[in-house]
């Protein structure tokens, strides 16, 4: 299992791929190796690929993700192939795997009791909006009874207090001994998405450059770096 690098940045970055053939991945791979912390796979994005390659290729954590349309990926094919997918990914030794809360809750449970080595990420997205503050608290608790390595909930902010709303999860997570990843999306998002590593939050998601980004409101690891180094 790949480990973290150690460094004195004040919070992690993972980087999405995002690319729709192989060698674009590959290359992509290759760049994040030296800039982020940890590698997404988006699976969802690539028509054909080799999923032994895309991990072998990594020499930072690789976390298997394969999206639905409904959670804003891009996978076409059926529930039983897209699960499929993860269960290779964690026959392979991917250091994470990305499911959703709505996947089949028996093939969540059987992940969790087939996983070895691979730590499993159980994650919400809501696009529309940010929940009140009492009922992300109550998703989250929902979200830990499945026992998962880290907990994801990501949201849509409205308005500049749904950053506080979102933020306000990672104490309430370190507090009960949960590794969490929480942020907003969006232009008024921005903000949440740099601070919450700061907060404690396990890591966040930047992109490439503008054109690789794989959610609105996603800033590039250049920018979250600069950011952080004027904020020291």
């Amino acid at each position: 299992m790949r480990q973290f690098p150690k460094d004195k940045s004040p919070g992690k970055i993972c980087l999405p791929v995002v690319e729709r053939s192989m060698e674009a991945a590959l290359r992509t791979v290759a760049k994040a190796n030296q800039l982020a912390d940890l590698i997404e796979l988006r699976l969802d994005y690539l028509p054909k690929f080799d999923l032994e390659q895309l991990l072998k290729s990594g020499k930072k954590p690789i976390i298997v993700t394969n999206r639905r349309r409904e959670d804003g990926g891009k996978y076409k094919g059926d529930e039983k192939s897209r699960l499929g997918i993860l269960r290779q990914a964690v026959n392979l030794g991917a250091d994470f795997v990305d499911l959703e809360m709505e996947s089949g809750r028996s093939f969540v449970h059987e992940l969790i009791a087939n996983k070895k080595n691979t730590r499993l990420i159980l994650s919400f997205h809501d696009f529309k909006k940010t929940l009140k503050e009492k009922e992300l608290r109550a998703l989250f608790k929902r979200m830990i009874q499945i026992e998962a390595d880290v907990v994801k909930i990501v949201t849509f902010a409205r308005a500049w207090e749904d950053n506080l709303k979102i933020l306000s999860l990672i104490p309430y997570a370190k507090e009960r001994s949960q590794k969490i990843v929480a942020f907003c999306m969006g232009e008024k998002g921005k903000m949440s998405r740099i601070f919450a590593p700061l907060l404690g939050a396990a890591w966040t998601y930047a992109s490439l450059n503008r054109k690789s980004s794989s959610a609105p409101g996603q800033l590039t690891v250049g920018e979250i770096k600069e950011i952080w180094r004027n904020l020291q």
